[in-house]
């Protein structure tokens, strides 16, 4: 790897790390199921991250399963924290009305 990519990946392990670890603090706080939702894709996102370094590390292989030519793991790991955070929006807005 390129060091600006290590640079790169550090600042994001770094940023996210500590966002997932605010949320699970604030998940201990609150059983809210709308910020259940947000602190899950928090988490997911930073295991996104980090999945994604081991993979270009070497360290892990990406799977033979393939969906439009996207390893499933990789695309699973990009869509699932998005995929919580629009649940939480969507509780959310249910709950306001």
């Amino acid at each position: 790897m390129i060091d600006a990519e290590i640079k790169f990946y550090i600042i994001k392990l770094i940023f996210s790390g500590i966002a997932a670890f605010l949320a699970i603090m604030l998940w201990s706080k609150i059983r809210d199921a709308a910020w259940m939702s947000l602190v899950a894709g928090a988490v997911t996102g930073y295991a996104g991250i980090v999945y994604e370094l081991l993979q270009k590390l070497g360290i892990i292989l990406a799977g033979k399963t393939q969906v439009l030519g996207i390893p499933l793991s990789s695309l699973m790991f990009a869509i699932i924290p998005s995929l919580f955070v629009i649940l939480a929006f969507i509780l959310m807005l249910l709950r306001t009305k």
